[in-house]
């Protein structure tokens, strides 16, 4: 008896151990292209980033900390600033207008649903350079809105919209508002109506039980649209550049100026690895919060 146990244990141990590395085999491909296209990049950027530049912008590799000494310079922490702050108010935004529209979506019968999912992935069927040329053309002096404006006599003199920090902003928003909506439509067609009921039963009313039932339910679906949102809008340079017109820098300019105008990668690489911290500590503090939020309710 105890002999046939031994075997049992043995035969699940080893059935088990086919299964690790059959999962092992699966995740090989995915490890494969982290490895060759994140991981060695990532690595490549950090030895360049302590690295120094000769007369014709080649690289040196010789050991220096000159490059992130240069980082912390007033101008450079200006134009971070800069683009934390377009960032965080594109976030915003996007919170303020995507959480509606994701919980409108969410709470909606499953064909109506279906169609406003299709409404809000159709900028992903054009491209995003087109679209940030679209906004160009209705923003600009002689664009649709001051057409508008100026055909009705509301306005003597067409705005200056383009080359503005307004523009800015609304292009990130323009092109990131669905990577808000959708982790929190995930998260509101998940809700317990139970939940929600028993709040209204309890004397809670519309205001108490969203602030106090639906936000908290959903705020993993918040925390993930707002990553998604706020990591590529402070690194955006295609939508600053083209909307912003240079005259408000942001990092992501300059990075991309680093490399290719000034010849000067070292320094860019700095800039880059900087930005990839800045991003881990959002994720931690953002994943540090989520769980003790969590661990409390």
């Amino acid at each position: 008896m105890a002999g046939a146990n031994w075997l049992n244990r043995g035969g699940r141990d080893l059935g088990s151990h086919r299964a690790g590395w059959k999962a092992w085999l699966l995740l090989g491909p995915l490890l494969l292209w982290l490895g060759l296209f994140v991981l060695l990049p990532t690595l490549l950027l950090v030895l360049t980033s302590f690295s120094q530049r000769d007369e014709l912008g080649r690289v040196v590799y010789s050991f220096t900390l000159e490059n992130y000494t240069r980082c912390f310079d007033p101008i450079w922490l200006s134009i971070f600033w800069n683009s934390i702050l377009y960032a965080v108010i594109a976030t915003v935004i996007c919170v303020l207008v995507g959480y509606p529209a994701a919980y409108a979506i969410g709470r909606a019968s499953p064909a109506n649903r279906r169609i406003l999912l299709t409404l809000v992935m159709i900028p992903f069927w054009t491209s995003f350079l087109i679209r940030t040329y679209a906004w160009i053309s209705i923003l600009s002096q002689e664009g649709l809105v001051n057409s508008l404006l100026l055909s009705s006599h509301i306005l003597p003199a067409p705005l200056s919209m383009m080359y503005t920090p307004f523009a800015i902003v609304l292009g990130l928003v323009y092109n990131y508002l669905p990577f808000m909506i959708l982790p929190i439509y995930t998260s509101v067609e998940k809700l317990d109506n139970s939940l929600i009921e028993a709040a209204y039963d309890l004397g809670a009313g519309p205001l108490r039980a969203f602030s106090s039932v639906i936000i908290p339910l959903t705020k993993p679906g918040i925390a993930a649209g707002a990553l998604l949102v706020f990591v590529p809008a402070i690194a955006m340079y295609a939508i600053t550049t083209l909307m912003g017109g240079g005259s408000n820098p942001t990092i992501g300019e300059v990075i991309q100026n680093q490399f290719t105008r000034a010849r000067n990668q070292p320094f860019g690489a700095a800039l880059g690895v900087l930005l990839m911290l800045l991003f881990l500590v959002c994720f931690l503090i953002l994943g540090r919060k989520t769980n003790s939020d969590d661990r409390s309710t």
